[in-house]
């Protein structure tokens, strides 16, 4: 009976137990599930959190890329304190292309090309540019500082996804090794290219043949030489010598091409001089057609419209467009840049966003810019390549209509060159 007994008070004893011991399991159950429900909850949260941010990271790649190379320009990035050599741009191109857009992908295929390399003083004084001038040629190395995928060089090499292969435009849009191409989209973003040495003044070379867009910062320059540079026997693959699909068919100019370039060429002399002067510069002009208005003021690196327009004729003989671009069909209404559209597209930089405007134009085919000189070129092209240039306006800086192409009061002019030039 005692056992019995016993037994009768530990039943309800053992069936508490386990009852609390169920209820304490199903409440931990309950917590971890909260738990989990908090954490799905918090990763749903970072993938809606990652997917804005990714989206605002594609919206702000340019504003980013400015950023970085303002950083670059002054030499404040902690990455430059910690390079291993001691490299920094010693000058700059002050050029006639304004932007990438219509940059030639090769030297001296457009010899009116024009740029004036100012050196840095403190870096290097005039003395070091004595002796240039008895060379026809030299070699320029600089920085692909426009670049826009910059930012992956500054990450670990398993993480950068630097592409190791390149689209060719020779090869319709076919893809080579980067280093047998001359993309600018490189490991080291570093260009070579050689230039015409014009004249030297001081701590400024005038350049002609030039492929360097305005602002490109310069390393280092060297003299050609003919006899170890020239290599005769030099052997480059078939697809590199098919220059004929890159070259245009025709070119041909509108009616109102030429008076809407005169415009622009008088609006950049009223930036410089009184609106009376102007007058009275145009009417002379018109008085006697061989006059060309002078240079005192004019912030170009060419004499007359006359000039610039075959500077146009010959930047244009070219197809300047991206392998995209070309492939695009061209009864389109829309008015495109005439720039590459891909970091992975050989000899041309990337897409420049800032110029990226649409508009609709109509049903006569794609319209395509050119920036030369701070002059807005529009002009299309047909399936045949025959190019057809409509227009020519004053291109103003940041929305200002007084200013074309920022500010030019520091920047070479023809007048500068005029003796050397002829």
């Amino acid at each position: 009976m005692g056992s019995d007994e016993r037994l009768k008070w530990l039943i309800p004893i053992v069936a508490a137990a386990a009852a609390a011991f169920a209820a304490m399991s199903i409440y931990r159950w309950r917590e971890r599930f909260k738990e989990l429900e908090s954490k799905v909850e918090e990763l749903q949260n970072a993938l809606e959190s990652s997917t804005e941010k990714s989206a605002a990271e594609r919206q702000g790649r340019i504003r980013a890329q400015q950023a970085l190379r303002k950083a670059l320009a002054q030499h404040k990035s902690e990455n430059l304190e910690q390079s291993s050599y001691p490299m920094m741009p010693i000058g700059t191109v002050q050029s006639c292309f304004s932007t990438r857009n219509g940059t030639p992908r090769q030297p001296l295929v457009v010899p009116l090309a024009r740029a004036c390399l100012m050196f840095n003083p403190s870096r290097v004084p005039p003395a070091s540019l004595e002796g240039l001038t008895e060379y026809s040629h030299c070699w320029i190395i600089y920085v692909f500082h426009l670049n826009t995928d910059l930012d992956k060089l500054w990450k670990e090499p398993s993480r950068s996804k630097f592409k190791a292969k390149v689209r060719v435009p020779r090869l319709k849009g076919g893809r080579m090794g980067v280093f047998a191409t001359r993309t600018p989209h490189r490991p080291c973003p570093i260009g070579l290219t050689v230039a015409k040495v014009e004249a030297v003044q001081g701590n400024m070379v005038l350049l002609s043949g030039v492929d360097l867009v305005d602002g490109t910062p310069v390393l280092d320059i060297k003299p050609y030489l003919p006899y170890c540079d020239s290599i005769t026997e030099a052997t480059v693959p078939k697809w590199v010598m098919e220059d004929g699909m890159l070259a245009v068919t025709s070119i041909n100019f509108s009616e109102g091409f030429a008076s809407s370039l005169d415009d622009c060429w008088r609006r950049m002399v009223s930036f410089w001089v009184s609106d009376q002067t102007v007058i009275e510069l145009h009417q002379l002009h018109h008085s006697i057609p061989s006059f060309s208005f002078p240079l005192q003021g004019k912030k170009s690196l060419y004499s007359s419209a006359a000039e610039l327009r075959r500077l146009i004729e010959e930047v244009l003989s070219w197809d300047i467009r991206s392998v995209s671009q070309r492939n695009q069909p061209h009864d389109g209404a829309t008015e495109l840049p005439s720039i590459a559209a891909s970091p992975d597209e050989e000899f041309s930089e990337q897409h420049n966003h800032e110029d990226d405007d649409i508009d609709p134009v109509g049903s006569g085919g794609i319209v395509y810019h050119l920036l030369l000189e701070g002059v807005d070129i529009a002009y299309r092209i047909d399936d045949n390549s025959n190019v057809i240039v409509e227009k020519a306006v004053v291109k103003p800086s940041d929305g200002n209509d007084s200013v074309p192409n920022g500010d030019r009061r520091n920047r070479s002019s023809y007048s500068m060159w005029v003796d050397n030039l002829g």
